[in-house]
């Protein structure tokens, strides 16, 4: 089985949150795995025992052109001797980007497909058609959320979060969301903030929670106006709070999940939606490796492993 490094909870210092009484501390999952970080880690590790010990030499998944699942499946599997392929959205461009040129140098065979034919992901007859071309494989859903991934992000939380009043996390299939929600002890809220537009999160998380039979003791709220205008949309304000937190702390967020909630976040202290004593534990989760991407298609420069 995958080995993760030892996780810290990393406290921040700032008035704001003294002039709150607030404490806040950062879960560096960005820090968990050389290659495979953040929440990834998690949501890889029992599907890619489990493809092992049945016998599969190969996995099969699902992205886009920058996806931080496309990128931590090739560096898992490798990392588990497995083959990997990836079913891409969109035509193959080179030079590849930092993603794809990432996933491919660590042997990821890479296949695209148009847009039409990738809505056809979860279709059987696609994946039938899938098993005739490439074989037998343990396939991986698009984001990683399943069953597996939900047992594996339920170990995030250690015994001493415990003492966390509030805990934090980006949405995107909702899989860590999930995961996490099962392992709160009964004192504890966990706040979901969507990286997509539209309020439809709270009836998919609603659904996740019911198709895996998923129960928790804690409570939960979902926050979906910290998009910035949808799923890997972006505006100024949100570049220059990214710019700020590095600056700041010495942390690197990425502007699709975590700079959004971290923004959010920031601006719920700021608007009192947390009571004085509160104690806010976030989930940083990973996703970094796509700052150099943003660049490459924006221009933006962003804070990055590689500065």
């Amino acid at each position: 089985m995958l080995q993760s490094l030892p996780v810290i909870n990393q406290p921040l210092d700032h008035p704001l949150l003294d002039e709150k009484g607030i404490e806040l501390a950062i879960k560096r999952l960005d820090l968990v795995h050389p290659e495979l970080s953040g929440n990834k880690f998690f949501k890889l590790k029992y599907n890619l025992e489990k493809a092992a010990l049945d016998g599969f030499e190969k996995v099969l998944t699902f992205g886009g052109a920058f996806s931080n699942h496309i990128y931590a499946s090739a560096a898992g599997a490798k990392a588990q001797n497995l083959s990997a392929i990836g079913i891409i959205r969109g035509e193959r461009i080179d030079p590849l980007n930092a993603t794809l040129s990432y996933a491919e140098s660590l042997g990821m065979d890479l296949h695209f497909v148009d847009r039409a034919i990738y809505r056809l992901k979860k279709e059987p007859s696609f994946i039938k058609s899938l098993s005739e071309k490439f074989g037998a494989f343990y396939l991986i859903p698009e984001g990683g959320t399943n069953g597996l991934a939900i047992k594996g992000t339920a170990e995030i939380l250690q015994p001493d979060d415990k003492k966390y009043s509030h805990i934090a996390t980006s949405i995107g299939t909702g899989g860590t969301f999930a995961g996490i929600y099962t392992s709160l002890v009964s004192s504890q809220k966990l706040l979901g903030f969507s990286a997509l537009k539209g309020d439809f999160i709270r009836k998919e998380i609603d659904d996740l929670l019911k198709d895996f039979e998923l129960s928790g003791l804690g409570s939960f709220e979902i926050f979906s106006q910290f998009h910035f205008g949808g799923y890997a949309k972006y505006d100024q304000q949100l570049i220059e709070f990214i710019w700020w937190f590095y600056e700041s702390f010495g942390i690197i967020l990425d502007p699709i999940y975590t700079g959004k909630m971290l923004s959010g976040i920031w601006q719920l202290i700021d608007q009192d939606y947390f009571p004085k004593g509160s104690k806010i534990l976030v989930i940083h989760s990973g996703g970094l490796q796509g700052n150099i991407g943003f660049t490459e298609r924006t221009g933006i420069k962003l804070p990055s492993l590689s500065a």
